[in-house]
């Protein structure tokens, strides 16, 4: 047990629309453990980004249970939830969510300038990532001047900054063309493989998918083996 980052038991997920409910996750149980890759793939509408949030903290389950790192999410109270949120998870998003105001290089400092660390700590950083990740030509540049690519590079910079234990990515590839697709799931495994840091990817993309040691399939809301 202690080799596992993530342990879901029975998740459900509902939410209301006017007078129509949908459910969307209906029992779903789910171990990762440390340092794994796993790829959840599904349609869309199956669940794989409402699971993802669940097991990141941004929501909560309206049934079962999650526990990260030993601790009961449900226990945490927002603080700490928070807290967790910021330290030991990175979130990867499609639409990236870069702050337009902010140029890349503070895009990047932000989840650790909210975690505390010194400017000059971060900023070193946050150039060295951001030069990882082939952007160091770029660090003030603002979102609007970089491409799609360009941007999903930063939101992953974003995401390794304060070194989490384990990387959340939601659709990572589907706002990008193939090729560049392609590269975003080099960089992904090539990082992972880096920082030894657990990886969970939702995808509908099947090469993706490809790329995991481990794939769960969800459909309608459920894991199909």
């Amino acid at each position: 047990m202690s080799d596992l980052l993530i342990i879901a038991r029975s998740l459900g997920r509902t939410y209301r629309m006017g007078k129509r409910q949908l459910e969307v996750l209906r029992g779903v149980d789910l171990a990762v453990d440390r340092g794994a890759f796993v790829a959840l793939r599904g349609a869309s509408g199956a669940g794989k980004s409402t699971l993802l949030h669940l097991l990141g903290g941004l929501d909560k389950p309206d049934t079962g249970e999650i526990s990260f790192a030993g601790k009961n999410l449900a226990q945490l109270s927002p603080a700490k939830m928070a807290e967790l949120r910021n330290s030991k998870v990175g979130f990867i998003f499609q639409a990236y969510h870069l702050l337009p105001e902010l140029s890349a290089l503070e895009n990047v400092c932000l989840p650790a300038r909210i975690a505390r660390v010194s400017a000059g700590d971060a900023t070193r950083r946050g150039r060295e990532l951001l030069t990882r990740v082939g952007l160091g030509e770029r660090l003030e540049h603002r979102p609007y001047e970089l491409s799609g690519g360009e941007q999903q590079r930063v939101a992953i910079a974003r995401a390794m900054i304060n070194s989490p234990e384990l990387i959340l990515a939601d659709e990572p590839t589907g706002n990008l063309d193939s090729h560049t697709g392609g590269e975003i799931i080099d960089l992904l495994c090539a990082l992972r493989d880096e920082c030894q840091t657990t990886l969970v990817i939702a995808t509908h993309d099947a090469k993706l998918a490809a790329r995991a040691p481990k794939v769960v399939e969800l459909v309608d809301g459920l894991i199909q083996s």
